[in-house]
């Protein structure tokens, strides 16, 4: 995602003239702002920098994912930071009904969560008009497109990113049509076509920011891994706007479905615990970040449409807003429901070191680890996405000298608790001792992946090792071995946990030849990188 498209610098243009404002005037005492922030929002430190020797007020972003952060204020667990700035405050709101843990918000900028779909597969579905746009495309026309032509698309967690929740709340909210709110009784009845809708969910990803990476690697193929990229993918519009294609390359139109989307709209939000000075501070960005010439510079850099009052949106396409959901109960039971009932169910394959280097407390964390994530948990929403889900199947495969007997369980719904207690007591049972063949372990996950065949699960595999390989085949033989597997196969990413000694860049190789990413436990703990990974599954 380098760059911008020709048409989106177009379409902006007009917004670098705006002048209405004057940049705010630094200060003279400096200060600092711990954020807690999405990670998309990385594409804004050059801008914040410039901000900063405006305003003199630097402002330090730690990231986290949306909803993952929302957790943690409502828990109490932000007492390091000032301010936090995610897409959305909408699912805060529902869960902090008197709004106790915010003492002010800001929207900073604006994005709709839009599909971009390749311009030749929108050319054979009869959207694109003779100008090169796409109009008059419903999230009905997109289902009906996945059900009789196969479009595919990828799209992001629910239960970790917002550019997925709001997909998921948009699509209900438009396919119930009931020009109001969501409610329990509106989601019963368009359950059937939105698990038609996402049975074209080719590709999931805990993060918009991977979600394209990962698209666009598939669609060059740079690894040479054989997967194949889906037709599209659904992210926010400043995100798809920033896709640059290569030469040759078919371009993504983006498409608006009519019937109403749901827009991020980055409120820049204080915390109730932050000091007056923090609170000074705050309104200094805030004035310079609202300003006509930061609010173009925004939207032309990061393209992202102004949130500020007077401030023109020349150059975006309009869109229809959709209410969101009124009621905590109603968001939480379509998040469960997109797991358990209406998106395709994941298959994964834990591969994991039991090596001798792994005694101790390493097999205690990984135990533990493994353990959250067979339990209910009634915490907020993330948490509940966390856990392993109905329909899903999980598969524990253990290696030292040589990949171990690998142990299925299916979370059936009428049986969930007890797989999810059958994997327990597999996880409970796990010794240690001899050496290390973890990619004799990958090879046999993916024979096990290619041999359940194209039965409509997303696949994916998980190694997890704390040391050197030490037997059996090396990095470059298990790439010789993955040669030719089939598509469903080739399509299962190796997320890497980076843990103990393990060999850092051997796991960056298996992972982006894969197509999957990894997760450094070196410094952190186990259950919170586990956690993490499920947003990708």
């Amino acid at each position: 995602m380098k760059g911008r498209t020709r048409a989106g610098a177009g379409a902006l243009a007009a917004l670098l003239a705006v002048s209405a404002c004057s940049f705010v005037e630094g200060a003279g005492v400096a200060g600092t702002l711990r954020v807690l922030a999405g990670s998309e929002l990385a594409d804004m430190e050059p801008l914040l920098a410039e901000s900063a020797e405006r305003t003199g007020v630097e402002l330090v972003l730690d990231y986290s994912g949306t909803l993952d952060g929302t957790e943690r204020i409502v828990a109490g667990a932000v007492e390091d930071y000032d301010a936090v700035w995610f897409p959305s405050n909408r699912y805060l709101h529902l869960v902090d009904g008197d709004r106790s843990s915010v003492r002010g918000e800001t929207s900073v900028m604006l994005s709709p969560v839009v599909l971009g779909v390749s311009a030749s597969r929108a050319e054979e579905l009869g959207w694109v008009a003779g100008d090169g746009s796409v109009s008059g495309v419903t999230w009905e026309d997109v289902t009906l497109a996945v059900e009789e032509e196969g479009l595919t698309y990828g799209m992001s967690s629910p239960a970790a990113s917002n550019s997925g929740f709001s997909a998921l709340i948009g699509a209900a909210s438009a396919m119930a049509d009931s020009g109001a709110a969501l409610e329990r009784e509106d989601v019963a009845g368009v359950e059937e076509r939105l698990a038609t809708f996402f049975s074209g969910q080719e590709l999931t990803a805990g993060s918009s920011g991977w979600l394209m990476e990962e698209f666009e690697r598939r669609r060059r193929d740079v690894s040479g891994s054989g997967s194949v990229a889906p037709d599209g993918v659904v992210n926010y519009e400043s995100v798809l706007m920033s896709y640059v294609p290569e030469a040759g390359e078919d371009p993504l139109v983006l498409v608006y479905p009519e019937d109403g989307v749901v827009t991020a709209d980055y409120p820049l939000t204080l915390l109730a615990g932050a000091s007056e000075e923090a609170a000074a501070a705050y309104e200094r960005v805030v004035a310079d970040l609202t300003s006509a010439e930061v609010q173009a510079r925004i939207a032309e850099t990061t393209f992202r449409r102004p949130a500020a009052a007077g401030v023109s949106e020349r150059g975006f396409p309009s869109v229809v807003e959709l209410p969101f959901p009124a009621r905590r109960e109603v968001v939480d039971e379509l998040v469960a429901a997109y797991f358990s009932e209406l998106r395709r169910p994941a298959r994964t394959v834990y591969v994991l070191d039991v090596s001798g280097s792994m005694s101790g407390s390493r097999i205690s964390g990984l135990r533990r680890a493994l353990t959250v994530l067979t339990g209910a948990d009634e915490g907020p929403l993330s948490s509940r996405g966390q856990v392993f889900q109905e329909r899903e199947e999980v598969t524990l495969l253990p290696f030292s000298d040589e990949p171990g007997e690998p142990v299925s369980f299916v979370v059936e719904p009428e049986g969930a608790d007890r797989a999810r207690r059958g994997l327990a007591e597999e996880i409970a049972a796990l010794e240690v001792g001899g050496e290390t063949a973890a990619y004799d372990a990958v090879e046999a996950a993916y024979s096990l992946v290619e041999e359940a065949g194209e039965d409509g699960y997303l696949s994916s595999v998980v190694l997890m090792t704390d040391g050197e390989v030490n037997r059996g085949l090396d990095l470059d033989g298990l790439f010789a071995s993955l040669e030719g597997l089939p598509s469903h196969a080739a399509a299962a990413p190796v997320f890497t946990v980076l843990f103990g000694e393990a060999d850092a860049e051997e796991m960056e190789r298996l992972s982006s030849r894969t197509g999957g990413r990894v997760f450094d436990a070196r410094d952190l703990d186990l259950e919170e990188v586990f956690r993490e990974i499920r947003g990708y599954h």
